[in-house]
């Protein structure tokens, strides 16, 4: 039997309800008026890794040597704590060469030896508190979303809680997350003094973790996200963090952003540059290993989940730094094939 024709109408009507639903779950219909044959990576931003790249700041250098990075414009704010560490002015020297000075690894890494781990983390706890007593609270991270209310009494504990963020009300103790190229991200409520702490991998950012952290804050301490301020740290840039498909796919599959997140990144090498003949291969195009890689912008995705948690973008300082491409300033676990010290994030209350 003969199928009737829908008119020109009712035909482009039908397609504004589908676009409409499609919107509703943040995708976007592939329209068949997209030129055969141009894939999908064809269309991405395409730049140059320096194109990409974000200088940290000056470290400030405390009275015991530790160089860390405060936050602009936090100063002014007396009751709170709050800094991000570098690898320079500590005691270790399990990822230096013998003639230059010791480094600020604040992991408990199989290289280093605890007790030295430990003075390290007195002598950061001093430079941000003045006090080598100031009590750290780090979490043992797990690349989750799993969120927890610390106290002054986990201190103690033997072993940290699992999760990937904290948050705390309690005065005179730091909340700490470890990096060492994932993104650590830094919250205060100016109003009701509340602050929280996350560690956003990639597979913590596809989970939330920053954002659902926020949401920690709203329910355990009745945070307004019109209060809140937040930094994002030093972690491995879109400069140097190249991906596959499967962690495209991950966003694609949870933010409808997902695409501004990602560029093709073009080789600089000025050997390549200059002779492009001698990279050429006899493979059919695509199926060469040469060419563009794919990278994603961790601290951009994490800055559009402050966003989405209702911040304000003035509210937002991002503190710069590419942890692979700084390796005088930062350890970058990838950078160093796995054998790396480990930076700490630390947000408290003042007393």
């Amino acid at each position: 039997m003969k199928q009737p024709q829908l008119s020109e109408e009712t035909l482009k009507k039908n397609i504004q309800e589908i676009d409409a639903l499609f919107r509703t779950a943040g995708l976007v219909r592939r329209r068949r008026s997209t030129p055969a044959g141009i894939t999908r990576e064809l269309r991405l931003q395409r730049a140059e890794p320096e194109d990409l790249r974000t200088v940290a700041p000056k470290p400030r250098v405390a009275p015991n040597g530790v160089h860390w990075l405060p936050v602009a414009g936090w100063q002014r704010l007396s009751w709170l704590w709050a800094g991000f560490s570098t690898r320079k002015g500590g005691r270790s020297r399990a990822y230096c060469a013998e003639d230059v000075p010791p480094e600020l690894n604040l992991g408990f890494t199989p290289e280093d030896d605890r007790s030295i781990v430990l003075e390290n983390r007195r002598l950061l706890a001093q430079a941000v508190t003045g006090s080598s007593a100031t009590p750290l609270v780090p979490v043992r991270q797990i690349h989750s979303n799993l969120v927890v209310r610390l106290h002054a009494t986990d201190a103690a504990r033997p072993l940290p809680w699992k999760a990937d963020g904290a948050i705390t009300d309690e005065t005179g103790i730091l909340l700490a997350v470890q990096t060492a190229d994932c993104i650590p991200v830094l919250v205060a409520d100016r109003k009701r003094r509340v602050v929280g702490a996350f560690h956003a991998g990639w597979r913590g950012t596809v989970k939330r973790i920053v954002e659902l952290g926020v949401g920690r804050m709203r329910i355990e301490f009745g945070s307004r996200p019109e209060d809140l301020i937040a930094a994002i740290g030093p972690g491995v840039g879109a400069c140097c963090y190249a991906v596959g498909e499967d962690v495209r796919s991950q966003f694609e599959s949870q933010f409808s952003y997902a695409p501004q997140l990602f560029h093709e990144v073009y080789d600089s090498d000025p050997v390549r540059t200059k002779y492009p003949m001698l990279f050429l291969t006899q493979r059919a195009p695509g199926h060469s290993p040469i060419g563009p890689s794919l990278h994603v912008n961790l601290a951009e995705a994490n800055r559009r989940q402050l966003l989405d948690a209702g911040l304000s973008p003035k509210s937002i300082r991002v503190v710069g730094g590419c942890t692979q491409c700084q390796p005088e300033l930062f350890f970058s676990h990838r950078g160093a094939q796995g054998r790396a010290g480990r930076l700490m994030s630390i947000i408290g209350i003042r007393p």
